[in-house]
């Protein structure tokens, strides 16, 4: 029997049951997978709150390392015994084996962890295809990254400050503002009801940030419009203060011109190749000590509570599940 953690109905934490499954042979194209670590995001929290709906009685969970325990028909480049990970889609991740395309499947090798790779994986691709695709930051772009002390925050911004580019962090504490600095931010702003705009002017002497990354949303997406100069890039990546307000084009342009991006890391890795491409530089990235981050370790019957951790903004850097 296989340990699962499923969703009873959309709702609190408390809708998070621990059940055990009869896990069919991996199919074709399939390999079963003993997971070890498995990672804890912001989007299980949207899946277990229904805002990206899963049918009935599903498992969240979008990311694992683990070893390959059985492999389907068809399948000749993993075998038994392989260490692997694995991010995106089939949802399903809360398990302590589960089934998996091995197209999925990255290989790992021995100088990386797999707690550390299920700590980084789908939040290293995210900072990938913003860094890359959503605007190209080199040295000269100035950046705000709100949430800098979180998982992906503290990732993104390592990955900035190593290209050379000005990262702006905003956190809720000084206890975070220390987080940040440590991961590159040059400056950070403190608190959640700071004049984001005005502090920003005053440290870009009037200009603006080239690009600004707000997973809170709510009321903070219209102070994060302020922050950004003409032509420059707003990307909208969460919402754990509440849900995305509706805009006016107006709120953008004319007047501001600016670029407003909704961009999700799931439709980001669907595509397999480019899902593996980003796979291959966040581990070198990770092997290369760019990216890391603080992780903390939950039991897999306590993803309730790892996620209400995570929703209530009190831990900094990652979480994962131990089965």
């Amino acid at each position: 029997m296989t340990d699962v953690i499923r969703v009873r109905a959309p709702g609190a934490p408390d809708q998070l049951e621990l059940a055990k499954i009869d896990l069919p042979a991996p199919a074709a194209d399939e390999v079963r997978i003993r997971q070890t670590a498995i990672g804890v995001n912001s989007i299980d929290i949207y899946h277990r709150l229904g805002l990206y709906p899963l049918p009935a009685a599903a498992i969240p969970g979008v990311e694992a390392a683990g070893v390959i325990a059985a492999v389907g028909e068809n399948v000749a480049s993993l075998r038994a015994g392989d260490r692997i990970a694995y991010a995106g889609a089939p949802v399903g991740a809360y398990a302590s084996e589960r089934n998996l395309p091995a197209a999925r499947a990255i290989p790992l090798t021995d100088d990386v962890t797999d707690e550390t790779v299920a700590s980084v994986l789908v939040k290293g691709i995210t900072a990938h295809m913003l860094l890359t695709q959503i605007y190209p930051v080199g040295p000269e772009a100035t950046l705000l990254i709100h949430s800098a002390a979180g998982g992906l925050g503290q990732l993104l911004t390592r990955w900035a400050a190593h290209l050379g580019a000005t990262v702006i962090g905003a956190v809720g504490t000084d206890a975070k503002a220390a987080v940040a600095r440590s991961a590159g931010a040059r400056h950070v702003i403190v608190g959640r009801d700071a004049d984001f705009a005005v502090a920003v002017a005053d440290l870009t002497g009037g200009r603006g940030v080239d690009v600004a990354y707000d997973g809170v949303g709510g009321s903070t997406l219209a102070k994060t419009l302020q922050c950004v100069r003409p032509f420059g890039v707003v990307a909208s990546i969460g919402q754990s203060a509440g849900a995305i307000p509706l805009l006016d084009v107006n709120d953008l342009g004319p007047r501001r011109s600016l670029m407003f991006a909704r961009p999700s890391v799931m439709a980001y890795m669907n595509h397999t190749e480019r899902y593996r491409a980003a796979a291959k530089v966040v581990l070198a990235a990770m092997k290369a000590g760019i990216l890391r981050s603080s992780a903390t370790a939950y039991r897999l019957a306590d993803a309730a509570e790892a996620q209400t951790d995570l929703e209530s903004g009190r831990t900094t850097g990652s979480l994962y599940l131990v089965p």
